[in-house]
């Protein structure tokens, strides 16, 4: 099923995760964990996040230095396949336009599709140390709006490569909002401009980057509105589980954080998590009473405060 199906067939308000692939060299046991825990809660969908190829440079015996490209993450469709077959689930992985070709990416559509997989996010992806070469032959998405534009091809059929009798394949796009806006817009008009483009380009829905201030995201969405961006807007929230995010989660996530939270953090450090969960606690409570069909949590690999959060509140 479709995301925006599951949006407009909601009689309370749904809650939604995103997880992110094991390390390299570990196991997929730790996620199955993860989705074992928020099953509970009974998510309409998952997100499984992708990672493009990073160089690895290694001092030798002799001095020299060796180059190895590797995903530091592998695995994303692998799984998409296990959550949505395992358990019943739908998943939406992420599909970037940074490190893949349009081939590539054609590839791994046709693959999501016959896993049953109905939903992708289609972001552009951060730039790593590596740059891909794009061979001869092969092509790529530059902007999130053309990653977009070639899912909407593949629902008419319309392969990269002329394929006589070819079936469409019909996904559910989202795309990723920035109610602070996106780090490389030099203003909020701008960036709305970008999210448009891509919502035109015929993604199906948004889904926000985390914020810590409701206000915010309403006025974000007034905004999004005011512009003539009809699609549905998923909040995205994260619940603050330790010191170090109050200089990571800025960082690495080019947010803001209310001075009343840092504040409350900074003055009682070994109570953080409860700090954390009280406040994601009220920014939910404050969401769903405004009438939102879905809210997504940032749980990364830690699902257990989420899922007392959510339990909490009821």
């Amino acid at each position: 099923m479709h995301v925006t199906e599951h949006l407009d067939r909601a009689e309370r308000t749904l809650f939604s995760f995103e997880i992110i692939p094991p390390p390299r060299g570990k196991t997929v046991r730790d996620i199955i964990d993860i989705v074992e825990q928020i099953a509970h809660v009974d998510p309409p969908f998952i997100d499984v996040t992708s990672h493009m190829a990073e160089a690895v440079y290694e001092e030798l015996s002799d001095g020299s230095i060796k180059r190895r490209v590797r995903k530091k993450r592998p695995g994303t469709i692998s799984i998409c396949g296990i959550i949505q077959n395992r358990y019943g689930i739908e998943t939406v992985p992420h599909l970037l336009c940074a490190g893949f070709t349009r081939e590539e990416t054609e590839d791994a559509i046709i693959e999501l599709n016959y896993l049953g997989i109905e939903n992708v996010l289609a972001i552009r992806g951060d730039q790593s140390n590596y740059t891909k070469i794009v061979r001869d032959g092969r092509t790529r998405n530059i902007y999130a709006k053309d990653l977009v534009s070639q899912l909407v091809d593949l629902r008419e059929a319309n392969f990269l490569e002329n394929i006589a009798n070819s079936e469409a394949i019909n996904f559910c796009v989202g795309v990723g909002g920035y109610p602070e806006k996106h780090v490389e817009s030099p203003n909020f008009k701008t960036d709305l401009k970008h999210l448009k483009a891509k919502v035109e380009a015929g993604a199906d829905y948004i889904v926000t980057q985390m914020f810590f201030d409701n206000s915010v995201f309403m006025e974000y969405v007034r905004k999004c509105r005011e512009a003539g961006i009809t699609v549905p807007i998923i909040p995205g929230l994260k619940p603050i589980d330790n010191v170090r995010q109050l200089t990571t989660l800025p960082k690495h996530f080019h947010i803001s954080l209310p001075d009343d939270l840092v504040d409350e953090i900074t003055e009682s450090p070994k109570h953080v998590k409860e700090i954390g969960k009280n406040w994601t606690s009220k920014q939910l409570a404050g969401l769903m009473n405004s009438g939102m069909e879905c809210i997504h949590f940032y749980v990364m690999n830690n699902a257990a405060a989420t899922v007392e959060i959510i339990k909490g509140v009821g």
